[in-house]
């Protein structure tokens, strides 16, 4: 009997310490990066924008939240992605960094914006917040060749507009390229999409 007893025990033991396991990693994210504040729904309140990392993971995936002010004050997180933002050792990188820096977040005339430089591409998105949702609808990039010349592109996803139009440091030399872009019935929410998928575009 006591024997059994002690099996029981054994057993509650190593669950409990699994399910313990499993609650540690779910709240890993404790590295603070960035939080910025401001009003994202229009109420006069500050909604919150939460950037975090999780230093125990060894990709050391980074976390992107949003919480939205409601009427009772109170913040409700209504966005919460990790694949936003690429992880700063990527397991095809073999343990090598990405070389890129993290991305900054800001809030612009209600505009949710996300500053990225990748491969020396600098790249600002622009989100808008529609019923909870916060849809791609602006993309500005520049990139330089390291000579003489910066190239530039301006995406409205709404209009379906490309601009793109190379330049060098003289302001009189600008060749410019107007596209039409295939039409979007529905915008991209930033829940849906990966720092790859942004890179696309």
């Amino acid at each position: 009997m006591k024997k059994i007893s002690s099996i029981i025990i054994f057993l509650f033991l190593v669950n409990a310490n699994l399910y313990s396991q499993k609650n540690v990693n779910k709240s890993n994210y404790t590295s603070l990066i960035q939080e910025e504040v401001g009003d994202l729904n229009h109420d006069k309140k500050n909604d919150r924008i939460m950037v975090e990392m999780d230093v125990i993971d060894e990709t050391m995936p980074v976390r992107v939240q949003i919480f939205l002010s409601q009427p009772d004050k109170k913040l409700q997180l209504v966005v919460s992605s990790t694949k936003l933002i690429e992880n700063e050792y990527p397991a095809d990188k073999n343990g090598k960094h990405n070389d890129n820096v993290i991305p900054d977040f800001f809030i612009e005339e209600g505009k949710l914006i996300m500053l990225t430089d990748i491969n020396n591409r600098k790249s600002r998105y622009e989100f808008r917040l529609k019923q909870n949702n916060f849809e791609l609808i602006k993309i500005s990039r520049v990139i330089w060749d390291g000579k003489e010349t910066t190239s530039e592109t301006e995406i409205d996803l709404i209009k379906g507009t490309k601009t793109e139009y190379n330049r060098d440091f003289s302001p009189n030399k600008k060749n410019i390229k107007n596209t039409k872009l295939k039409p979007i019935k529905t915008l991209p929410k930033i829940q849906d999409l990966s720092f790859s998928d942004l890179e696309q575009y």
